[in-house]
């Protein structure tokens, strides 16, 4: 689910919005709403007996998913900044035109 949301939307809202502090924001936003229901939808796979998101130990800490959760958020940013050098670049042209 979080990886859905920066596919679909950290590039286009880096590329659309002029201002980057906005694109991060509402990015960050996006995420974290996914990164919720992605947490409640795998904790009640987990009540109901499927280990294969957390171990079946809860005194374990799943370092892993916290990991890939970190690194796919980090990622999404990389993705708003490309977009919004490349949307810069875009919207200096059409000033220049004009």
């Amino acid at each position: 689910m979080i990886a859905v949301v920066t596919v679909l939307l950290a590039f286009p809202l880096g590329f659309l919005l002029r201002s980057h502090l906005n694109a991060n924001v509402t990015y960050a936003i996006a995420y974290l709403w996914a990164f919720t229901y992605q947490g409640l939808a795998l904790t009640r796979e987990w009540v109901g007996g499927d280990t294969s998101a957390f171990p079946k130990n809860p005194d374990t800490v799943p370092i892993s998913y916290g990991l890939v959760a970190a690194a796919i958020f980090a990622v999404g940013f990389g993705l708003v900044a490309l977009g919004h050098r490349l949307g810069s670049k875009r919207h200096g042209r059409r000033l220049v035109a004009a």
